[in-house]
């Protein structure tokens, strides 16, 4: 049961909105710390994560920390502080590390959003409450945490396939497995409660990857 808004979660969305607002003020600091396939290769790590922090307007914000206010508690309550701050910058990390490895080749590719911390918080919360209800904004009838889940990685790898967007579906997928994986070290009676959910998850990428990527 939900206790409610952990001042940590509280913590983490103050920090994304003071952080972000400051990008929006100050070009050199966004610019400074967005994400950023040439600098990265320059030996600048820190973006890995500072990225996490910045944000391209007002709605990708707020989007986001309305998915971080509605989700951060049921991960947080469900495996622990210590192991939600990791799973939480494991899931944004993982993200950006996938988004450098499928955009290695294009120096100017640049992103910025803690979409892939988010989702991987949202892919915990699925894992970690199987009979959760969930609803896509354009779709508002609600699913299944699991079809949700299911949903949104055809629609993600999809996009990474087309690259016809501004939408950062590469850090979104590494974040969603980051979630999975993560979720499933802290929390691995997942493996039983929700073996099903991980079975369809893996199938899905292993089938959409094989359609979506294959040559």
């Amino acid at each position: 049961m939900i206790k409610g808004l952990h001042p940590l979660v509280l913590i983490v969305i103050i920090a994304n909105v003071l952080i972000s607002i400051k990008g929006f003020k100050d070009i050199y600091f966004f610019e400074k710390y967005k994400f950023n396939v040439s600098a990265i290769k320059s030996n600048q790590w820190i973006r890995y994560l500072s990225s996490g922090f910045l944000h391209v307007d007002y709605n990708h914000l707020f989007l986001n920390m309305l998915s971080l206010y509605f989700f951060g508690d049921v991960v947080l309550y469900s495996i622990g502080i210590i192991n939600f701050i990791f799973l939480y910058l494991g899931s944004l990390f993982l993200g950006n590390f996938f988004a450098f490895y499928f955009h290695q080749n294009n120096d100017n590719y640049s992103a910025v959003g803690a979409s892939g911390a988010v989702i991987g918080v949202v892919f915990s919360a699925i894992l970690l409450q199987p009979d959760m209800k969930l609803m896509f904004i354009l779709f508002p009838i609600p699913l299944p945490g699991y079809v949700f889940g299911l949903g949104y990685l055809i629609y993600t790898l999809f996009g990474m396939k087309n690259q016809n967007d501004s939408i950062g579906h590469t850090a979104h997928f590494g974040g969603a497995l980051g979630g999975v994986i993560l979720t499933i070290i802290f929390a691995p009676n997942v493996l039983i409660t929700s073996l099903y959910t991980l079975l369809l998850i893996f199938a899905t990428i292993l089938i959409c990857g094989i359609l979506f990527f294959k040559k």
